[in-house]
């Protein structure tokens, strides 16, 4: 079960990773926006980590989630403590594995408020102990001041693997990103899972360290213009280009590495609620052709998770 949750904080850390590496041609809006969205797939992570710390066999389960994500940012970042995004979201489990997800996002830092809602559908079958998979769709929608705003990637797929041998837990994620345009992301991680059951009112905390590399290839664009030095030149520019003095725009896509993270989740469960509170130390690194607007930041985001009761019905999978 402990790989089934590392899996989950996976994929939680894929998108507060992949987007500190990113420039003009960045998977969301911009990289402000990157960066405030990584406070947030902890909707079903919460869910689930619950469900399967404090039951045998995992039942199907309605939460109601609200997240926050400060901005502690270092390195000449322009957004402060003050600045803070706030992010509801609604989250179903079944036991049979498929789960359903829509968040939304806000924040006291971007015009409109709420700028982003994320719709998510997935599928987890318990493999094993100590094997998990999991396999998830994004679908995103932006809520923005311009009707033609230029957003490349709208939908993100991703398949997770994860294995924990006791308290160790390795893990890898494959994401693709994609709509006019698409890129790739591969994630391992090596992570920890420590324990503390039943003490007073608390059922359970568990604390759950993990260590993230983040591969990938991303699309840059270089622009250059064409001045003639002779008039044989200024001709051949005019009848290929239609102008003596045309803009050329080259496309490059480059690969290799593009981020380290460090992240420290705490997850506690109280009765019917779920508390996850979770650091996050963000080291990103340039591709070739890329020029990072930011440097290492830090970062925190909590998550407050309410599990209703639901009565035990047979499942129609069985």
């Amino acid at each position: 079960m402990k790989s089934l949750r590392l899996l989950l904080l996976t994929i939680i850390l894929s998108t507060s990773s992949a987007v500190n590496a990113q420039d003009v041609d960045s998977l969301l809006l911009g990289d402000d926006l990157d960066f405030l969205i990584n406070g947030d797939s902890l909707s079903v992570f919460s869910l689930i980590d619950s469900l399967l710390s404090l039951n045998a066999n995992p039942h199907s389960q309605l939460a109601f989630r609200l997240g926050y994500n400060s901005n502690v940012i270092a390195a000449g970042r322009t957004l402060g403590i003050q600045n803070f995004g706030l992010t509801p979201g609604i989250s179903y489990y079944h036991k049979s594995g498929l789960f359903a997800d829509v968040s939304g996002f806000w924040s006291n830092d971007f015009d409109p408020s709420y700028y982003l809602t994320i719709a998510s559908v997935g599928y987890s079958p318990i493999i094993s102990k100590k094997f998990s998979m999991m396999a998830t769709y994004d679908r995103y929608f932006y809520n923005t001041n311009t009707e033609d705003a230029y957003i490349p990637y709208k939908n993100a797929a991703s398949l997770n693997t994860s294995f924990d041998y006791r308290w160790l837990n390795t893990g890898l994620t494959y994401s693709l990103y994609f709509g006019d345009k698409s890129v790739q992301r591969i994630m391992p991680s090596i992570g920890a899972t420590f324990e503390i059951k039943k003490k007073a009112l608390i059922k359970r905390i568990a604390i759950l360290p993990a260590f993230y590399l983040l591969l990938g290839d991303e699309i840059f664009y270089s622009t250059e213009v064409l001045i003639p030095q002779t008039r044989q030149e200024a001709l051949y520019n005019f009848r290929t280009y239609g102008k003596v003095f045309p803009t050329i725009v080259t496309e490059t896509r480059e690969s290799g590495l593009m981020n380290y993270s460090f992240t420290l989740p705490v997850s506690i469960s109280i009765g019917k609620t779920n508390l996850l509170l979770t650091y996050v130390y963000s080291i990103p690194k340039a591709l070739p052709s890329e020029t990072l607007t930011f440097s290492e930041s830090s970062f925190i985001t909590a998550s407050f998770s309410w599990l209703p009761a639901f009565k035990s019905r047979k499942s129609p999978w069985q």
